[in-house]
């Protein structure tokens, strides 16, 4: 009877523990599954902090070009007419290095001319200055205005698309490939919001350029005497305070689009939509990254572009002790949570000669700040002047009298 007894705790005591068993494995199932699903959402940035109706977003600081919220941020997408962004980079670049004028007047070829999509209307053989044609892409962002520039700055068309790659792989753009100057969809032409993002920030250092993305309607008036009325393609100039550009883009391939940007608190914001359906859902995603990112986060002047950091020795310079400074302010975004940080660097002077150009580099910054490492341009802020044969004898025996140079008699 015992050994009956026995036999039956046994068995009910298997049968519990196979249940348990079976219990954990459904368990552990259902929190691999879980898990795996939390990550495919993660990885396709469908989590945010606010909910973006976009099939891509970004937003990132202008300075620091960090991010400060993503979605799928890194996924080929058609860019539309934010192509123009690298176009009106290349045009300014040209601008700030004399290449061109805004002065310069552009003939209009029959290729320029005959673009469809948004345009406006140029002639062929008619000619327009190169500040009529910006503005025309940075407003209506008219597609015949993005080739005749194109054509202008490479010759070609397909030469400045060549110059248009070469520049977003220097910007450290990966997900980026340019078939045309104006965005209409081609099936090699795509680009990501993260780079979108880059190109951006890399144009608004030419802060001329926002005179014209924050016009809100002017007038154009060909060579032939006809006008005709611009309007931004970007409403959210008018109507939500602040934004003072940059870009939209639409096409039946890309959705709406709009990399936009703005300067709150000393602080300026980019942020890219890519792929939204509707153009209110592309204002509302941009209206809602902007206010939620001032919100949650401030930039710190960690030091300031207009500061001396010391001085270097140029021998053969007048002056022979030239201040050196920042060619940008170092800055950090924290959160509204945290205080300021603590911050180290090192200074690397290059070994330069007189004469030397307000602006020309001279050594680098290397600073570590939050476990992050930034590298920064050191520049002269002065026009640094030759030395002549008499003001250099003259200092070489000053040298001596003051002990600076040793005379050895041999």
């Amino acid at each position: 009877m015992k050994k009956i007894v026995l036999i039956l705790i046994m068995m009910f005591s298997l049968t519990i523990y196979l249940q348990a068993e079976e219990t954990n494995v459904e368990n552990n199932t259902l929190e691999t599954e879980e898990t795996k699903i939390e990550e495919e959402k993660k990885e396709e940035g469908e989590e945010t902090a606010i909910n973006l109706k976009s099939q891509s977003g970004i937003i990132m600081e202008a300075s620091t070009k960090k991010v400060l919220l993503e979605k799928s941020s890194h996924e080929h997408l058609a860019p539309a007419s934010m192509t123009k962004i690298m176009t009106m980079l290349l045009i300014m670049e040209e601008l700030n290095k004399g290449n061109i004028k805004l002065e310069d007047e552009v003939i209009i070829s029959a290729n320029a001319a005959n673009m469809g999509g948004s345009q406006v209307y140029l002639e062929a053989n008619t000619k327009a200055t190169v500040k009529e044609l910006l503005t025309s892409i940075g407003i209506a962002s008219a597609n015949d205005a993005a080739v005749a520039m194109a054509e202008k700055i490479g010759g070609s068309e397909d030469n400045f698309v060549n110059m248009m790659n070469k520049r977003a792989k220097e910007l450290g753009c990966v997900d980026t490939h340019f078939s045309n100057p104006h965005g209409l969809d081609e099936d090699d032409h795509y680009s990501s919001a993260y780079d979108m993002a880059l190109i951006a920030a890399e144009l608004l250092k030419y802060e001329d350029i926002l005179e014209i993305t924050k016009t809100y309607e002017t007038t154009l008036t060909h060579q032939n005497g006809k006008s005709i009325w611009l309007v931004n393609t970007n409403s959210l100039i008018r109507f939500y305070s602040g934004l003072d550009g940059l870009k939209t883009g639409y096409t039946e391939k890309a959705g709406y689009c709009l990399t936009g940007t703005m300067k709150r608190n000393d602080m300026r914001l980019i942020t890219v939509v890519m792929h939204a359906n509707e153009k209110e859902d592309r204002n509302t995603d941009t209206i809602n990254m902007m206010e939620y990112a001032y919100s949650m986060f401030y930039k710190d002047i960690l030091i300031n572009k207009d500061k001396s950091l010391g001085e270097m020795f140029i021998d053969n310079s007048k002056e022979r002790k030239i201040k050196y400074y920042l060619e940008e302010d170092a800055n950090i975004v924290l959160g509204k949570d945290q205080d300021k940080v603590k911050y180290k660097y090192n200074i690397e002077l290059n070994e330069v000669k007189a004469p030397l150009k307000k602006g020309d580099k001279v050594g680098k910054l290397t600073m570590i700040a939050e476990n992050e490492e930034k590298e920064y341009n050191l520049i002269v802020k002065e026009d640094v002047e030759e030395s002549g044969y008499f003001n250099r004898m003259l200092n070489y025996f000053k040298d001596i009298i003051s002990g600076n140079v040793n005379v050895i008699n041999v």
